[in-house]
């Protein structure tokens, strides 16, 4: 049965950013998203695991793992990691790790690296990196012959990724990429949420990007309150990668 219409919110890249999050929720809030979809780093840098994956629960998101979380994932598993090695980075890693709930960390750990949906006749594929690798690295400036092999190796109509933090919809093969860009932590020199709605309907795909401010000054706040590295209060104030 063909799809009459449907709207779905996209988002990536948390970061643990719950101002953000709420951000963007606030910014969706009159529009019948039908699914929100994520790909992926929803913990680590902003200090509010609990509150991040307590949404993603209450708002039934379907959510996979990136290379943040992994790391996340190993400490609960009582394992550890090489990098990254500086301490001021380990330390988000390990407090994240250290202040999840049981419900939360089970939720974490149960989630894969990729996973795909079937909307009506549409496939569609979540992945952090990219189809092939977890950890790819694809932008707007990617090279069109590479989205044309990616396109070559999937199924999948529509491929939702995540993990460069930048914003992009590009079409190859037939196959529509889109990233939404990171709700929690952008790089751009714009802190604000950045996320997409994706609406598709019988003959159409169409793609929009947003951005969303959000308190930034409760992130600083937070950090402060934990005494994490203060590296991380210029991060989010500025929307540099700093470190």
């Amino acid at each position: 049965m063909h799809l009459i219409a449907m709207n779905i919110l996209l988002i990536s890249d948390i970061h643990g950013n719950f101002p953000a999050l709420e951000a963007v929720a606030r910014a969706v809030a009159g529009i019948d998203c039908t699914h929100i979809l994520n790909c992926g780093d929803s913990l680590v840098y902003a200090p509010f695991p609990n509150e991040t994956m307590g949404w993603l629960r209450t708002h039934q998101v379907l959510s996979i793992r990136g290379n943040t979380d992994d790391r996340v994932i190993r400490l609960l598993q009582g394992r550890t990691f090489k990098k990254p090695a500086k301490p001021e980075k380990r330390i988000m890693y390990t407090s994240s790790a250290a202040a999840l709930t049981p419900e939360n960390a089970a939720d974490l750990l149960s989630l894969k690296k990729q996973r795909i949906v079937r909307l009506g006749d549409t496939l569609l594929g979540l992945f952090h990196g990219s189809p092939a690798d977890h950890e790819e690295f694809l932008t707007a400036a990617t090279p069109d012959e590479r989205f044309e092999q990616l396109a070559g190796e999937t199924a999948c109509k529509i491929v939702v990724i995540g993990h460069s933090h930048t914003p992009f919809h590009r079409i190859a093969g037939g196959v529509h990429f889109i990233n939404p860009g990171s709700v929690g932590r952008m790089f751009d020199g714009c802190p604000d949420a950045s996320f997409a709605l994706l609406s598709i309907s019988k003959n159409r795909i169409d793609v929009q990007h947003h951005r969303a401010a959000y308190a930034v000054e409760a992130v600083v706040t937070a950090l402060q309150r934990h005494r994490l590295p203060a590296v991380y209060a210029e991060m989010f104030r500025t929307g540099t990668k700093q470190n």
